[in-house]
């Protein structure tokens, strides 16, 4: 098992994966938007602390590098988002 991650003291448990097999319904890519959304949020909001926290210039420069990663990840998905269908209604 992983063990997990501690970061200022919260510990952080890799979350199981719920989607597995083919994607073969647009919900499914909505939702695998979605969590993909949220797992960059996280990233980005933790590279802003680590950026305000920095006490020396390397540092904050390699949070500002993953700040910018992380904004032109969150671009890239929204970009795929607006290629996708929307779900069928049944």
């Amino acid at each position: 098992m992983t063990s997990p991650l501690n970061v200022d003291g919260f510990d952080a448990q890799p979350t199981p994966q719920s989607l597995t097999g083919p994607l073969d319904d647009t919900s499914d890519l909505g939702t695998l938007f979605h969590r993909l959304n949220n797992q960059l949020g996280i990233i980005l909001a933790n590279a802003e602390l680590l950026e305000a926290k920095a006490g020396d210039e390397p540092s904050r420069a390699r949070a500002v590098q993953v700040i910018a990663s992380a904004l032109d990840a969150l671009t890239t998905v929204k970009d795929l988002r607006r290629h996708v269908p929307p779900p069928r209604v049944a």
